[in-house]
Parts: structure tokens; C-alpha cells; sequence
């Protein structure tokens, strides 16, 4: 019972600094930190995106990769994955909601490529035939030198 109060108890510490450190910078560190999260997500979707092959969204979709990894480490590796995707996505919707800053519809699509569940191909590629998207993407694309994204 004892480590459930100290817990607690620094919860409230660390909860009641924020709180001051806010205080003290008002509206200009939530500005800050909301600009400066922004940047950091679209420097995210960019890296993401041009790492994707053109034909990334071609076909049935990758072959399983590590089939002869250690059963452990493949099962990290898909939590984290997925734990990682789910972020993303959650992130991405709150992007997406007007007023808010940052690159909602891509962070979801970067998002659901970490994903693992039955038809991901076929929503990625409803998302990609969003003409806004698909050209926002390949315009990105082409600014870097990297060929436009194949679709079936």
C-alpha cells in the first residue's frame, strides 16, 4: 500500500509543477508546444513517406518478414508495431479535426502501414484514391526525387 502513496504522491508533485511551469508562460507555451509538435509530426510523415517503395501499395502487400526470428522477439516486435500504429492513428484523427494543427490524414495513413488486421490493404488504398491525398503525397514525393506511389 505504501508504493500505491508514493506513487500517487509524486503524481501530484510532477501534475502540480506542470501546472506552475504552464502558469508561469501562459498561453505562449501551449502555442509553443503545439507548433513545436506539429513540426516534429509533419518532419515524421515526411521521412515516412519517402521511405515507402513506389509499389508499397501494389499487390497483396508484403511477405512476412523474420519468419525465422525468434518467436519473442517477432512478438515484441508486432506489439510495438501495433502499439505504435494506434498512436498514430488516434494522433492523427485529433490532427484531423479543424483547428488543430498538424497533418492529420497522413499521420492515420502512416499510422494504419504499422497496423496488422484483416483488410489494411484495402482501406490504405481507399485512403491513397483520395485525389487530395494521393497528390499531396506524390507532389511530396517528387520535391525529394522519389518516384510517385503505383496503385493498383
Amino acid at each position: 500500500m505504501e508504493k500505491s502513496s508514493g506513487v500517487t504522491e509524486t503524481a501530484h508533485r510532477v501534475l502540480a509543477w506542470i501546472e506552475r511551469f504552464l502558469k508561469s508562460g501562459g498561453l505562449w507555451w501551449s502555442v509553443g508546444i503545439s507548433v513545436g509538435l506539429a513540426v516534429l509530426s509533419l518532419a515524421l510523415a515526411v521521412v515516412v513517406v519517402l521511405g515507402w517503395p513506389a509499389d508499397r501499395f501494389k499487390g497483396e502487400g508484403p511477405t512476412q518478414v523474420g519468419k525465422d526470428a525468434h518467436l519473442v522477439v517477432r512478438a515484441v516486435g508486432f506489439l510495438a508495431r501495433n502499439l505504435g500504429g494506434a498512436v498514430l492513428v488516434i494522433v492523427g484523427a485529433i490532427m484531423a479535426v479543424p483547428g488543430v494543427p498538424g497533418q492529420g490524414l497522413l499521420t492515420m495513413l502512416i499510422g494504419l502501414t504499422l497496423l496488422s488486421f484483416p483488410g489494411k490493404r484495402r482501406l490504405e488504398r481507399r485512403l491513397l484514391r483520395v485525389p487530395a491525398v494521393l497528390r499531396g503525397i506524390n507532389r511530396l514525393r517528387a520535391r525529394f526525387a522519389r518516384p510517385p506511389l503505383e496503385l493498383d
